[in-house]
């Protein structure tokens, strides 16, 4: 018989040594910082998630609770081309060991090459997905081919197109010299 499963309070250890595995959807609405990306479009939009629970032996033959996970979601966005909105999904798959403390996590998160996480009976499993899709967002938004022709030009009031006169250097001097300063 499975447990029930609760997202945003899962005691991961049980889960691992179950070998649990569970699928959801979210509304973006439901992720704040992800919709603050969106600039609050698309709250309805679906986020996908898969977590797979399981028990791995380390060195010393002890086992860990690991979690591999899974998400994805269609963002929208505002290419930075051409300034119109862009539909990019984001979606990333990570493996995620579990220790005892926050300080055994800070020593083994840096000599190893998956990610290292404290383990708690009630880990935000929801705020681990919208970690990893933030982290996995383009730094730049962009069309691969913009729907509308992209106006590359920028325009300053103060600024004219027209050829100044230029001055003759030869009579400034005049000038200067005329008025008996040369």
């Amino acid at each position: 018989m499975k447990n029930e499963f609760a997202a945003r309070s899962l005691n991961v250890a049980a889960f691992a040594n179950a070998g649990e595995s569970h699928a959801g959807d979210e509304r973006l609405a439901r992720f704040e910082r992800l919709l603050e990306e969106t600039s609050g479009l698309g709250g309805e939009t679906l986020l996908s998630y898969q977590v797979q629970g399981e028990l791995r032996q380390d060195a010393a033959g002890q086992d860990e609770p690991w979690l591999r996970l899974r998400a994805q979601a269609t963002l929208p966005l505002i290419c930075q081309r051409c300034m119109g909105p862009v539909d990019v999904l984001v979606k990333f798959e990570r493996d995620f060991r579990f220790v005892a403390s926050e300080e055994l996590a800070a020593i083994e998160d840096e000599e190893s090459e998956e990610d290292v996480l404290v383990l708690t009976k009630t880990f935000n499993l929801l705020e681990l997905v919208e970690d990893e899709l933030l982290m996995a967002m383009p730094p730049v938004p962009k069309h691969n081919v913009c729907p509308k022709p992209v106006t590359l030009h920028a325009a300053d009031a103060d600024f004219s197109d027209e050829p100044a006169e230029k001055s003759n250097p030869f009579a400034v001097l005049q000038q200067i010299k005329d008025k008996g300063l040369g």
